[in-house]
């Protein structure tokens, strides 16, 4: 008598995805509070052992996110990130923490001219999410990351500017 193969576990493997959620936070040095809606995709790979996973993902979001304060107006049309990603499954749920490198623009513009200014910076993302396996290859998560982008020096106001966000998203994920 042969055993049969032992199943693939089910967290094992590439995924890709799309996420929509909502982004708030704040610049430094303006006193601007950029919020609004964000979305994009992501793309990853996790290994699991047993009731462990770890992995690693990347993604890159579109925001609406934006602020005005007085005559400026502060907004940070995108993001992305690259994170390692380790967690616990229970069940067909997988809880996991995630913390890497973040990168992003921060964009100002004086609303009376028209002169805008803009800078891509690094810093660093963390957070945790929950990913429920639904039906086939397809998952649903829930995540909250906090993105710090450093400051950079801005000629338009004489300060420096970065910002930091919260930013709570609904996923999917197709595992192959």
């Amino acid at each position: 008598y042969a055993a049969p193969p032992a199943a693939k576990p089910y967290w094992q493997g590439p995924y890709i995805g799309v996420n929509l959620g909502y982004q708030w936070g704040g610049v430094s040095n303006s006193g601007s509070d950029p919020s609004g809606v964000t979305g994009g995709a992501q793309a990853g790979y996790s290994w699991q052992f047993g009731q462990f996973v770890f992995g690693a993902e990347t993604d890159v979001q579109g925001s609406g996110a934006s602020d005005r304060f007085a005559a400026w107006k502060f907004s940070n049309p995108w993001f992305g990130t690259l994170r390692a990603r380790g967690g616990i499954v229970a069940g067909n749920a997988l809880f996991y923490g995630t913390i890497g490198l973040a990168y992003g623009t921060l964009q100002l513009k004086n609303m009376l001219s028209g002169v805008w200014e803009s800078h891509t910076d690094f810093g660093w993302a963390g957070g945790a999410g929950a990913e429920v396996a639904l039906t086939g290859n397809w998952t649903a998560k829930a995540e909250y990351l906090y993105v710090d982008l450093d400051s950079s020096p801005y000629v338009l106001t004489g300060n420096s500017h970065g910002i930091s966000s919260n930013v709570l998203r609904l996923g999917v994920n197709y595992r192959f």
